[in-house]
């Protein structure tokens, strides 16, 4: 199936089913599904999530944008205002390596675990490219898993995943994940 609107709309059907939201048929691994598309197919992909808050499902999404997250944690340290400066003092290299130690992957999990609404049935994770380099998705779930493991996370990815590596934009050096399931 390789036309977008019908993956996310079958993607839309799954996570409303019972066996998706408890899990089932997982060998009591942690239930995080990969959604792969190629980056072509962003604009629908963010469409999609767009409007999911606004049709009538039966199960209870919170969607978290991981640019949106790492915004806010840059306003919690107070250096999002800083940041144009600092680049423009001590370069891209030194930034990204200073923003990789401030909003690292348990950052950036304790922030979304605390604003996660535990009436919500499921997490969708979305933005992983607008947040590259300063944080990967190996290294997010990782840390995720050891905060919300009794609820589905569904992780909308630009690139592939083959069940072992997650590579994004099917362009970029490939890292190891093998918790996850591809979906759809």
């Amino acid at each position: 199936m390789s036309n977008i609107t019908e993956r996310l709309d079958n993607l839309k059907k799954t996570i409303q089913e019972d066996d998706f939201l408890q899990g089932k048929g997982l060998s009591n691994e942690v239930n995080i599904r990969m959604f792969c598309y190629n980056v072509k197919e962003e604009m629908a992909v963010r469409y999609f999530t767009e409007h999911l808050s606004n049709d009538d499902l039966t199960c209870n999404v919170q969607i978290v944008d991981l640019y949106e997250t790492f915004l806010s944690l840059c306003e919690d340290k107070r250096i999002l205002d800083r940041i144009p400066k600092l680049e423009e003092r001590k370069g891209k290299d030194y930034l990204e390596k200073q923003l990789s130690k401030t909003c690292d992957a348990d950052t950036f999990a304790k922030k979304i675990i605390k604003e996660f609404d535990s009436d919500k049935d499921l997490l969708m994770v979305v933005g992983i490219g607008k947040v590259f380099p300063f944080m990967r998705i190996h290294a997010l779930l990782s840390a995720l898993q050891n905060y919300l493991n009794d609820k589905p996370i569904v992780v909308l990815y630009p690139g592939t995943f083959d069940g072992h590596y997650v590579k994004l934009f099917n362009m970029l050096k490939a890292n190891e994940y093998y918790r996850a399931f591809n979906m759809i």
